[in-house]
């Protein structure tokens, strides 16, 4: 019970200490500006003043830095700190302000207007008298900027309005700035009319948007805050003034369609950028007809106008980002006077306060990510996307009520060539970008494959720093819309066409390293389905080797194979998907390692170029270099093999170790065959059917009989070359069949039995067997299930790891 005592209690400490220290940010600025002034003298505050303006301010951190507030240079100033007074002949404030009752405060701290229409509505004999008061008094410029013909009305009128509009000034008791928390409502002394109190971070405290610009002058009988606008009645709700406004009837529209009109009339600290009529008349023909039919869209647009936090423009020095009812965020800021939203000059007239939150109209439209269509989301940086989207008339072709994601390149990414394309093909590159369901960026994952409009297939590669589809990494940016996302790109996608060996075999500067291959016999390797990044040497990397030499490495084998494979890693890796300028390092098939990284765009393997990367091939990538690689670790053995890699290896210095031998690197690291046959056993006519499949890779065979009744998904690659046998097991003849294929489809299939066989082996006929006598009950034999021609059904798939 002690424990729990200690603990309730120093949280409730902890939580009067951050109430404390978040409404005393004023005092916290003002004690920063005596410091920045210490040499000046005892008691002296550094201010900033806007250049061209009266406006000071204690200045945040960032802004005396900066020399700048709302983006306007501002000048030094040095003066008495709040209270304190100058003294003949000494540096600094020394003396202190004399104490004086509420109206003689008034001509202390220079609010000589203030104090003198105090005394013409008789509100002085109140001020000077007993009582503990704070008094909000409106400097000598706030009375000039007071709107002519209010401030008339006034003066006109001493002893009722006069009086009146003073007392609204006042609250009656005494109130510190430290005691002015942020969302308070301070009851005035005018019929309780409500003061509404914000204390913001940057030390900016506003009444009713007011800001204090001379804080906690104490008198006798209170404490004078001197404020920089003449304060004026709040009565109505942000719905109400809505409602009433006649150049807000179109957002009043748009409130109501999306049934948030209502929320504006709760209470809360709202702060609204209001867009006018006019505004909505500035959007492009349709997009308005569009939103407003569609709820959802509507609703968007009219919260992310709305700040839940009250933001009064004199409390903005610099910009900040504010999260809206949408969810999304915006960037509020000033340039000098004027208010900014996201970089834009658009507010027309700010601070119309109200009962629960602050006004400001503007004349534009913000239109949220989640409002727009997916084509709308591009920027000025895809704006060479999006443009040929509408040109080649694809954007038509993107349904408001459909699906998608737009892989948009940067501007920068479109050549001269690309542009001056027949359109045909220009239009059939942009298809390729444009994926037929929405994706966002965090349902992406490695192995992916997204379909396009076209009907290309584009894989996805996900690495440390990066996401890359196809041959093109994707940059900060991506964006949510109504009906897609668009995600942004360094280069235009290339979808790959054909495997790596097709690539090689097409292109002439790799001729000598494909020959190799071959004679190694891995050009196999590089045809099958699979994963690989491919290190490609140009011819240039073979100069000086003869036929001779040639024919050396080709006789030893293993040699030939450890040098080729130490060119080839498992997985796809795109050289603009690693992270710039930090080595990574890969394994080889060979066994060694690969040390890889970018720097200045370029790839950088173990130190060498590569001259032209990320070139795609449906198997893999290719990345090209003019250096043939070698392991730095692995020895060599033979002197005439040491004599040749010289030639061709000039970069480091190659091991010798006298009759040292390259290592065997068995087939088995990429190839699985799998064979799918039926089994008709001839001499047990109640003996079931069985489909065999066999699966080479490495390790002891295992088998399992798949009963009758259990669904079977099998792959099966393309047009199949069939080929027949017999083999004769236990003195039983059984005709196989087999199929090799290279088109992916899927089928399945209740009524088909497997006998599931993992590896090779002399002894699979016998296990084959035993599985079969094992098997009970003893069913009735199935006949083979036909084709449309009649013939057996029999499979084979040929697949590669």
């Amino acid at each position: 019970m002690k424990i729990f005592f200690l603990f309730t209690f120093s949280t409730f400490l902890l939580s009067a200490f951050e109430q404390a220290a978040a409404s005393a940010h004023y005092d916290k600025i003002l004690t920063h500006s005596r410091i920045r002034a210490r040499d000046q003298g005892p008691n002296v505050c550094a201010l900033q003043q806007v250049m061209g303006t009266k406006k000071k301010y204690f200045s945040t951190c960032r802004n005396w830095y900066q020399g700048a507030i709302c983006g306007k240079k501002a000048t030094v100033l040095y003066e008495c700190c709040p209270g304190y007074l100058k003294m003949d002949g000494t540096r600094g404030c020394p003396a202190v302000a004399p104490i004086d009752h509420v109206y003689g405060t008034l001509g202390i701290v220079g609010a000589t207007s203030t104090q003198q229409y105090s005394d013409i509505s008789r509100l002085r004999e109140e001020i000077e008298g007993r009582g503990s008061f704070t008094f909000f008094a409106p400097s000598n410029e706030a009375w000039e900027q007071l709107n002519s013909e209010i401030h008339k009305n006034l003066v006109d009128n001493v002893n009722i309005e006069l009086y009146n509009a003073l007392h609204h000034h006042m609250v009656n008791k005494r109130m510190l700035t430290k005691d002015l928390k942020n969302g308070m409502t301070l009851v005035s002394m005018y019929n309780d009319q409500k003061l509404l109190v914000n204390h913001y971070p940057n030390g900016v405290v506003t009444v009713n948007c007011a800001r204090i610009i001379h804080g906690n002058q104490i008198a006798t009988n209170g404490v004078v805050h001197v404020i920089d606008r003449v304060l004026t009645a709040v009565g109505n709700t942000i719905q109400d003034f809505i409602e009433v406004e006649d150049d807000l009837s179109s957002l009043r529209a748009a409130a109501i369609t999306s049934d948030v009109l209502d929320t504006l009339g709760r209470p809360g600290h709202y702060t609204l950028f209001a867009p006018t009529n006019e505004a909505f008349e500035r959007l492009p023909r349709g997009v308005l007809e569009r939103i407003m039919g569609d709820k959802v869209a509507s609703e968007a647009l009219v919260k992310f106008h709305i700040l839940n936090t009250l933001q009064c423009s004199e409390a903005i020095t610099g910009g900040a980002v504010y999260e809206t009812l949408e969810g999304n965020t915006v960037e509020v800021g000033c340039d000098g006077e004027s208010l900014t939203v996201n970089g834009v000059k658009m507010v027309k007239r700010k601070d119309i306060v109200t009962s629960n939150g602050v006004i400001h109209l503007i004349d534009e439209v913000l239109i949220p990510d989640s409002a727009k269509q997916v084509i709308e989301l591009g920027g000025a940086q895809q704006t060479t996307f999006t443009d040929l989207v509408a040109q080649l008339g694809l954007a038509s072709s993107l349904r408001p009520e459909g699906q998608y994601t737009l892989l948009a390149p940067l501007n920068g990414a479109f050549s001269d060539d690309t542009l001056r394309m027949d359109q045909r093909l220009l239009k059939t590159i942009l298809q390729n970008h444009i994926i037929k369901v929405k994706v966002g960026l965090n349902e992406l994952y490695n192995g992916q494959e997204l379909e396009t409009i076209g009907g290309k297939l584009l894989r996805v590669f996900v690495y440390r720093t990066a996401v890359c589809i196809e041959n093109s990494c994707m940059v900060r940016g991506s964006k949510e819309g109504r009906n897609g996302f668009i995600h942004i790109f360094r280069q235009i996608i290339n979808p790959a066409e054909k495997t790596l060996h097709e690539m090689l075999r097409n292109d002439k500067r790799f001729s000598v390293f494909l020959s190799l291959v071959k004679a190694a016999d891995l050009d196999d390797v590089l045809s099958r389905p699979g994963e690989w990044t491919l290190f490609v040497p140009t011819n240039d990397a073979f100069k000086g080797l003869t036929d001779d030499d040639k024919d050396i490495l080709i006789r030893d084998k293993n040699a030939l194979r450890n040098i080729l494979l130490y060119h080839l890693t498992q997985g796809v890796f795109i050289g603009s998907g690693f992270e710039p300028g930090v080595t990574n390092i890969l394994k080889t098939i060979q066994g060694g390692k690969l040390y890889l990284k970018t720097v200045n765009d370029t790839l950088l393997v173990n130190e060498l170029k590569s001259r032209e990367s990320d070139l795609m091939a449906t198997n893999g990538v290719i990345h090209v270099i003019d250096k043939l690689l070698y392991p730095a670790d692995l020895p060599v053995g033979n002197d005439q093999l040491l004599t040749i890699l010289k030639k061709l290896i000039k970069y480091i210095q190659i091991k010798f170790v006298r009759d040292s031998t390259f290592k065997e690197i068995p087939l088995t690291f990429y190839k699985i065959n799998i064979i799918e046959s039926n089994v008709q056993p001839i001499i047990r006519k109640e003996d079931p059917s069985v489909t065999q499949l066999t699966k080479l890779i490495e390790g002891e065979p295992e088998f399992k009989i798949v009963r009758e009744g259990e669904t079977v998904t099998k792959v099966i690659h393309g047009e199949p070359i069939i080929k027949t046998y017999t083999k004769i097991i236990d003195g039983r003849p059984v005709e196989v069949t087999e199929k090799k294929v290279t088109e992916e489809r899927i089928i399945q299939g209740p009524e088909i039995k497997y006998t599931r066989i993992t590896a090779g082996g002399s002894d699979n006929e016998e296990k084959l067997k035993k599985l079969l006598e094992e098997e009970a009950p003893v069913r009735k034999a199935q006949p083979t299930r036909r084709t449309q021609g009649g013939t057996a059904r029999r499979r084979t798939r040929l697949a590669n790891h």
